[in-house]
């Protein structure tokens, strides 16, 4: 790897982690902070309604998935997540109601961080970062847009209606219990259905060329959607 590669890799890399980091960690201490105000302190006896990255890290999820992505395709794209905060959905106030809440709380904090990622790009446009050097300016623009971008992908992802999923969860908390119960126990199954169409489903699709990028049709496109949305209310389009 020559030198400027390495350089490149190493901005790339910058204008990156720290987006994952915000959008994982809020998303997470979201759901916490949630939580323990509808009865459950779970997630707060053991530290984790904190904005402190480091109590939601997880070493696949934040680290190794993530840098995979990045690397994979060429600095373009970053995904990751944190380590989920643990709920006793039965020590809520009215769990079916509250579940609901806590499910979105997440989701949500994401939405919340987006737009406020979009005003801070609305006010280094506005000249706000005019004491800052040009290199800095570009730095900080490149992170605010990523910040949007991962953050609305949080967002649309998590609200898929497949457990584990929050927008699983919303699902089994509104559904009559002829369809919440077999979906609440597809939380397995869930898991491996979402590794299968971010991975497999892809790659199968390049090898017999057809686009099976379910990901993208699923997630991408209603976050890019949204992104354009954001960026034409703020007037950054």
């Amino acid at each position: 790897m020559t030198h400027l590669n390495f350089e490149q890799l190493a901005f790339t890399a910058s204008i990156w982690v720290l987006p994952v980091l915000l959008a994982v960690t809020f998303h997470e201490a979201a759901h916490g902070f949630v939580a323990w105000k509808l009865g459950d302190d779970t997630a707060k006896r053991l530290g984790r309604v904190t904005f402190d990255p480091l109590k939601h890290v997880d070493p696949v999820g934040t680290v190794i998935l993530p840098v995979m992505l990045l690397l994979a395709s060429g600095g373009k794209m970053m995904f990751g997540y944190a380590k989920p905060v643990p709920v006793n959905f039965g020590r809520l106030h009215k769990p079916r109601r509250d579940m609901v809440l806590v499910a979105l709380a997440g989701p949500g904090a994401n939405i919340v961080l987006a737009v406020l990622f979009g005003l801070g790009l609305l006010a280094i446009k506005a000249g706000a970062g005019t004491h800052m050097s040009p290199d800095t300016v570009e730095w900080s623009a490149r992170n605010l847009v990523n910040g949007i971008w991962l953050n609305l992908i949080l967002a649309v992802f998590n609200m898929l209606p497949v457990p584990p999923l929050d927008g699983g969860r919303v699902a089994v908390g509104i559904l009559p219990n002829v369809l919440a119960i077999p979906m609440a126990r597809m939380e397995r199954a869930g898991m491996l259905m979402i590794l299968l169409g971010i991975f497999v489903l892809p790659y199968i699709g390049d090898q017999i060329g057809v686009d099976l990028n379910v990901f993208w049709w699923l997630v991408g496109e209603p976050a890019s959607l949204l992104m354009n949305f954001l960026f034409t209310a703020l007037g950054l389009s």
